[in-house]
C-alpha cells in the first residue's frame, strides 16, 4: 500500500485535492480511511456517494475507499469517544507495510481531525510508513468566538512544503466543491476561507506531522473546537492519551495538568 488517508469526515479529502491528484499523476495506489458515522442514516449514505464520486472523477476506484465508521456508533464529532475501537478497526483494515499516511492537521479546529491525526500517527509507527504528511482544513489560533482560517498551517507544526498550481488547478479545484452538495451550508463559509488563503500563500501548503506533536497542545489559548463545539481539549487529549496506554504510540503524553 503507497499512500493511506486518516480522514474523519467524507469531503475532508477535498483539502487534500492536490496530494490525491500527484499521486494519481505518479501511478501510486491510494487508500481513503473515513473513520466517523453520521446519526443520520441517510444523509451517510449521500455523502459517502458524493465522496465515491469525487474521487472517482480523480481516478480513485470505489475498491480504494473504506467507510471504517459504518453502523460503528462512533457519531460525527464524538469519534474521542471510541478512539481505541477506531485504531484496532484501523489496523485490521490496513495490513503489511505503507508508504506514506495523510491525515487532518493537528491544529485544534475539530475533535474528529485531531484524533484521526493520532490515529495516522500510531499506524504510521506500526506500519513502517517513511512519513506523514498533514494538511490544514481549519483552525482559529488567536481569533475569538467561532472564527477561523482555512487551509492556513500552523507555525507550530513545523516547515511547510509548497505546491505550486497553475491558474487552471486552481479553478478546477475551486470548482470541484460542486461535488459535495449535501455539504453547501459548510462550504459556503469555508470556500471563500480557504481562497483568501492560497490568494495570500500563493501556493498549496502542506506539512510533515512530527509524531512528538501529538503529545503537544495544538497551539497556545482556546482551540476552535473548544468554543464551536464545546468540547474540551481535556477529552481529546484523554482519548489520544489512550492511544499511546500500549507504549507503542510514538509520542511521550504530556504531564497532568498540561
Amino acid at each position: 500500500m503507497s499512500v493511506v488517508y486518516v480522514l474523519a469526515h467524507f469531503d475532508d479529502e477535498y483539502c487534500a485535492l492536490p496530494l490525491v491528484r500527484q499521486a494519481v499523476a505518479e501511478g501510486r495506489e491510494q487508500l481513503f480511511v473515513h473513520v466517523a458515522d453520521y446519526r443520520n442514516p441517510e444523509m451517510g449514505a449521500r455523502r459517502r456517494r458524493e465522496t465515491q464520486a469525487f474521487l472517482a472523477a480523480q481516478g480513485v476506484p470505489a475498491a480504494s475507499q473504506i467507510h471504517l465508521g459504518a453502523d460503528t456508533g462512533w457519531w460525527d464529532g464524538e469519534l474521542h469517544r471510541h478512539a481505541g475501537p477506531a485504531y484496532e478497526a484501523l489496523k485490521a483494515a490496513v495490513p503489511g507495510p505503507i508508504e506514506r499516511v495523510v491525515v487532518p492537521a493537528w491544529e485544534g479546529g475539530h475533535p474528529d481531525h485531531d484524533v484521526c491525526a493520532a490515529l495516522g500517527v500510531k499506524l504510521a509507527a506500526e506500519r513502517g510508513a517513511a512519513g506523514i504528511d498533514q494538511i490544514c482544513l481549519y483552525q482559529g489560533k488567536g481569533l475569538p468566538w467561532i472564527f477561523y482560517r482555512a487551509s492556513s498551517p500552523l507555525a507550530e507544526n513545523g516547515p511547510v512544503r509548497e505546491m505550486r498550481l497553475s491558474a487552471g488547478e486552481w479553478a478546477r479545484w475551486l470548482g470541484a466543491v460542486a461535488a459535495f452538495p449535501s455539504q453547501l451550508k459548510a462550504w459556503s463559509g469555508l470556500l471563500p476561507g480557504m481562497a483568501m488563503t492560497f490568494a495570500r500563500q500563493g501556493a498549496f501548503r502542506y506539512q510533515a506531522l512530527d509524531p512528538a506533536r501529538i503529545g503537544q497542545r495544538p497551539h497556545a489559548g482556546g482551540l476552535l473546537y473548544e468554543r464551536m463545539f464545546k468540547t474540551p481539549y481535556a477529552v481529546v487529549r484523554a482519548a489520544v492519551d489512550g492511544l499511546a496506554a500500549d507504549g507503542k504510540a510514538p509520542w511521550t503524553t504530556p504531564e497532568a495538568g498540561e
